[in-house]
């Protein structure tokens, strides 16, 4: 049946609830040219005024699965599983995560996306390894996840285009914070790849996509009450980002910290989020006999090597050099100046902002403002401190990775802005604030 998308705008407009059919043959109409921009950009600030009720979202969610290619795995050896993150400073989750998930036998295709604004991207960081190769077509992701059991890859043309064209109208119509729009378009991408069980990773704070806790437990509840009417098994952590998460900020600089993780050392957050998420991520595909028994299989596969080894398979099988699992500083681009910010006096830091120092990072040059943006895979900052530590005036406190002395002095500058020193030990968001299950 055909419809006319100016009546489904009004509908939606006057507050009405769309029919599955309506929402269905307008992401087919816009995926194929029939309805034009301006009038899927009038529905997104519809739906971000009126909002969608949770079969509405369900709707939405399948129909922009389906406008591409979707991934099935009904023969493979091992159930499927895979994490997204609403993006932070300094979360390189999914690098550790992956191997290690797949060491403990359950596959991870993972379909990732690039960094925009102060949030890094978890394509960005693999590609800072020479010769990583994240352009993989679908049939060479099957091969690769049915062969090791692990894959991480950028979206292919063919894969979710409604997405593709729907988030571009949002980023220039103010419609991006629609919680029914981010929960269809982080899904769909999601559920295209055919994974059975997803964990999601809510982020919290300055550095993230969603300031405070009810916002943020609000997408969570969104997240699992779609993707559990879509048939899938969904858990979602509500986690902080008033801080950076881990030490290393920047995509090589991300790498090495990833590779610490991986040889069973590292920042305890980092790990902490690691082992959690991928714990559950074992338990959701049954491989787990609860969350505890999860974590315990994750840390014991970070502990043994099984998940560096995991990793080093990963890297050679997209065409990287391995080597970056044992001497990660001599595969890997370096900036040619490391200059510290020091402490100007004593006490502890009670403030190390996430926002101010992703945006330091961006302006670096390890991010970026547009999607046409290029990064440097160098640069970057190493933390010396964490909130809460004590400090002395004349201690290092962050290292900036830098091209030019201009670089350093302008991150340093943002740096001291983003960062305080006091006498009393700082309030901290919990780095595990919540949890959504179905």
């Amino acid at each position: 049946m055909a419809y006319r998308a100016v009546e489904i705008i009004a509908k939606k407009r006057d507050g009405q609830q769309l029919d599955p059919a309506e929402i269905r043959w307008l992401i087919a109409a816009f995926t194929d040219g029939t309805v034009p921009d301006y009038q899927m950009a009038a529905f997104a600030m519809a739906v971000f005024w009126r909002g969608m009720k949770a079969e509405e979202t369900a709707a939405l969610l399948d129909a922009m699965e389906r406008s591409g290619d979707v991934v099935r795995w009904p023969d493979l050896q091992w159930p499927t599983a895979d994490k997204h993150s609403t993006g932070g400073v300094g979360d390189k989750v999914s690098i550790p995560l992956a191997p290690a998930v797949a060491a403990c036998g359950v596959a991870v295709p993972m379909i990732s996306g690039r960094g925009l604004g102060h949030t890094g991207g978890t394509l960005d960081k693999l590609e800072s390894i020479p010769g990583f190769n994240v352009h993989l077509d679908l049939a060479a992701f099957d091969r690769m996840v049915r062969d090791i059991g692990v894959s991480l890859i950028g979206q292919t043309e063919r894969l979710v285009p409604a997405d593709k064209k729907l988030y571009a109208l949002r980023d220039v119509t103010a419609t991006v914070e629609s919680i029914p729009l981010i929960t269809a378009s982080i899904l769909s991408k999601k559920l295209a790849e055919g994974v059975g069980a997803l964990v999601m990773d809510v982020k919290v704070g300055s550095g993230a996509f969603m300031k405070n806790r009810e916002s943020a437990l609000a997408l969570a509840q969104s997240l699992v009450g779609a993707g559990t009417a879509a048939g899938r098994k969904v858990t979602a952590f509500l986690t902080a980002m008033d801080r950076p998460l881990g030490t290393h900020i920047g995509n090589a600089l991300e790498i090495v910290e990833s590779v610490e993780i991986l040889h069973g050392r590292g920042a305890a957050d980092t790990r902490a989020l690691t082992v959690r998420l991928g714990g559950e991520m074992l338990r959701l595909c049954g491989v787990a006999t609860s969350l505890e028994d999860g974590e315990a299989r994750i840390a014991a596969s970070l502990d043994d090597g099984s998940a560096l080894q995991k990793f080093r398979v990963l890297v050679s099988a997209h065409g990287g050099d391995a080597r970056v699992c044992d001497t990660p500083e001599a595969v890997l681009p370096q900036a040619p100046l490391v200059t510290p910010l020091l402490a100007w006096q004593d006490g502890i830091v009670t403030r190390m902002d996430a926002l101010q120092i992703g945006l330091a990072a961006v302006h670096l040059g390890a991010g970026r403002n547009t999607a046409a943006d290029k990064v440097d895979p160098a640069v970057g900052f190493v933390l010396a401190k964490k909130p809460g530590d004590a400090v002395r005036a004349g201690e290092p406190l962050v290292y900036v990775h830098a091209r030019t002395d201009t670089q350093t002095q302008a991150a340093l500058a943002e740096l001291q802005a983003a960062i305080a020193i006091g006498r009393d030990p700082p309030t901290l968001l919990p780095l595990w604030l919540d949890v959504v299950t179905a």
